[in-house]
């Protein structure tokens, strides 16, 4: 099986901070456990991911493992998503560091729901 179509290329990643700027004014957040999900709708919006883990979180090591979880989950069940004109936001929680892996998908699908994706 083939794994490359499952990557999360460029023009699926948020990498702009005047979008990631333009996600936060607009306020649509949905908290979880682990994690905090804001949308952000606009032009060039096409289901595509950022990812936050402040210093709150730890040391280097423990915000890029948080990074790596949040997108992770995220890529496992970006297909699950119906709602396509949208970009996302995944801002990591201190508890995303000491739960377990099945919990932190549960959160991201708890919040999509909430926040209209499926």
């Amino acid at each position: 099986m083939e794994t490359s179509d499952q990557r999360l290329s460029r023009n699926q990643r948020l990498t702009r901070s005047v979008h990631f700027r333009e996600t936060f004014d607009q306020q649509r957040r949905y908290a979880g456990r682990t994690m905090v999900l804001w949308l952000r709708r606009g032009e060039g919006a096409a289901l595509r991911l950022g990812v936050v883990a402040s210093r709150t979180l730890g040391n280097a090591v423990a915000r890029n493992r948080a990074k790596r979880l949040l997108r992770e989950t995220y890529r496992r069940h970006r297909g699950e998503f119906r709602k396509r004109d949208v970009d996302i936001v995944l801002v990591g929680r201190r508890a995303i560091l000491a739960t377990p892996w099945p919990q932190i998908g549960e959160d991201l699908m708890a919040l999509a729901r909430k926040a209209g994706l499926i």
